[in-house]
Order: C-alpha cells, then structure tokens, then sequence
C-alpha cells in the first residue's frame, strides 16, 4: 500500500494553490491538478485510512503502468498536443503523486517497462509520517490561499 487517498489531495491541494497565482482559469487548474493526484490510484485500492481501502476499478496494484512516470508523461504528451491548457495541471497532480509514493515501503518503479528498478522509502501508509505531510500539506495549502487571497 502506498500513502492515503487524503494525503494525495491534501498534497495536491498544497501543489495548486503554489501554483494558483500564475494561472488565468483557477478553478479548472485546481480540479485537474486534484483528479491528477488520485488518478493513479484509481486501478488499486484506496486506502482512507490506515485499516480502511476500496476497489475502484483495480485488480492490477501499485506495480502496474499507472505507478510509473512512463505513463505520466505519455498522458502529459497527449494533453500537450490536444488539450494544451490540461498538460501542465495534470502533470503537476500526477508527478506529485508519484514523488510521495515513491517514499512509501512499496514504492514505485517509476521507469517501467524500461527499467524494473523500484524507488521506494520507509513510509508506512497511515502512520505518523503520512498524516505528517498530509497536515504540512493542509497547512501549506493555507497558507498559499492566504496569500493568494491578500493580494
């Protein structure tokens, strides 16, 4: 299991709102980047919390196409060239959430099918460390929305 569904949207909140002041379409930049950051989990199970998870769609695990850049960056080519203004969002939601993964005990093997080569850390979905980036990234995103905000 990697980290939980919360710590994904509360990490991709606190990555739109840094990016908020530079984009015309805010709200649309917000939605994408939060679809992003959970998009890779729609194939496995979703963990809300430490002892709760759901299927979506998945039988396939956090090893298959969708836990890799590989498929990031092909779906990011393909906005590129057809949907130009949902690239950059997109990108930012589903990179994000392959970085935190990849600190996870699991982890990701960012590069398949060209390398098998796993990035992984020493994170434990929903313990004191998850809920730590997903408070730090709560509070960040504050922060940015106050600033935003005030100007």
């Amino acid at each position: 299991m990697c980290m939980l569904l919360k710590t994904h949207l509360a990490v991709g909140l606190a990555v739109a709102f840094y990016f908020l002041p530079h984009v015309q379409n805010r709200l649309a930049f917000v939605v994408i980047v939060l679809f992003a950051s959970v998009l890779p989990d729609l194939e496995s199970e979703i963990l809300l919390d430490k002892h709760k998870k759901i299927k979506l769609f998945g039988m396939i695990g956090k090893n298959s196409f969708l836990h890799t850049y590989t498929a990031c960056l092909i779906a990011t080519g393909l906005f590129a060239f057809f949907a130009p203004i949902v690239a950059l969002p997109f990108f930012l939601g589903y990179s994000f959430h392959l970085a935190v993964d990849a600190f996870s005990r699991e982890g990701i093997a960012p590069f398949w099918p060209f390398t098998t080569k796993r990035a992984s850390g020493k994170i434990t979905p929903g313990g004191h460390v998850d809920y730590a980036v997903f408070s730090l990234s709560l509070i960040f995103a504050a922060l940015m929305l106050i600033k935003i905000l005030i100007q």
